[in-house]
């Protein structure tokens, strides 16, 4: 795909860059350049895009916590038979 640059520095991005990228008028995007000269272009975020990505909290007393820290720190270890 191409475009043209205008006198002002502009190019329109092409539709079937926009709608794989999600992009929509007022989005911004970032410019990437890479060591062997290639280009990157990706959409910025918003913060409020971030909302729903992680899952909710859950509360968890300190004894949860530690349990989980142990069985966390013993995974992949096996008891060796005492003589």
């Amino acid at each position: 795909m191409e475009s043209a640059i205008t006198s002002k520095g502009q190019a329109t991005i092409p539709k079937p860059i926009r709608d794989h990228l999600g992009l929509k008028p007022g989005d911004q995007v970032k410019f990437f350049i890479h060591p062997d000269g290639h280009v990157a272009i990706l959409p910025t975020l918003q913060v409020t895009a971030l909302k729903g990505m992680l899952r909710t909290r859950r509360k968890a007393s300190l004894a949860d916590m530690d349990a989980a820290i142990a069985k966390g720190a013993t995974r992949g270890f096996t008891r060796s038979k005492k003589r």
